[in-house]
């Protein structure tokens, strides 16, 4: 598969990107050479592969979820710049 010029253009469309007149060639030409990347990796064998979630081997620790240090709301709201109502208050940023 290979991308064209027009292609180029209506990727960068959809996907909000301003590609200017004078770069469309040479993100044609990447865009191209990243097809052709994944061309190569459809030829690996991957039959007898067993799928992964992960490269790492490590394993969270899994611990009971148990409630520390909670019931104290005047302690944290002191902390609070505002605070209305028991809750933090925070500026209104849509008008």
């Amino acid at each position: 598969m290979a991308i064209d010029t027009e292609t180029v253009r209506k990727i960068a469309f959809l996907s909000r990107l301003r590609v200017d007149d004078d770069k469309v060639q040479a993100t044609e030409d990447e865009f191209n050479k990243i097809l052709g990347w994944v061309d190569q990796l459809q030829e690996v064998d991957t039959q007898n592969v067993a799928p992964l979630v992960s490269v790492n081997e490590n394993y969270l620790q899994m611990r009971e979820d148990e409630v520390t240090d909670g019931n104290m709301p005047e302690e944290i709201l002191a902390n609070a710049p505002m605070k209305e109502y028991g809750y933090f208050a925070v500026p209104k940023v849509v008008e």
